[in-house]
C-alpha cells in the first residue's frame, strides 16, 4: 500500500474512535448509573484522546 492509503486508513480509524467516544459519552451521561457510568466515561475520554492524537499525527505528518 502507498503511504497515502495508509494515512487514509489511519484517519478513518481515528474518526471511528471519535464516533465511539460520542456514543459512550452519551451513554455514560444519560443512560447509565453508578460504576458503569464512571467506567464508560473513562473509556470514552480515552477514545477521544487517542482519536485526537491519531488525527493530529495524520494531518501534520
Amino acid at each position: 500500500m502507498s503511504p497515502g492509503m495508509v494515512k487514509m486508513w489511519i484517519s478513518i480509524a481515528g474518526m471511528a474512535l471519535m464516533f465511539l467516544a460520542i456514543i459512550t459519552i452519551y451513554l455514560s451521561r444519560y443512560k447509565l448509573k453508578g460504576v458503569f457510568r464512571v467506567i464508560t466515561a473513562i473509556i470514552a475520554y480515552v477514545f477521544l484522546i487517542v482519536s485526537g492524537l491519531t488525527l493530529l499525527l495524520v494531518f501534520l505528518g
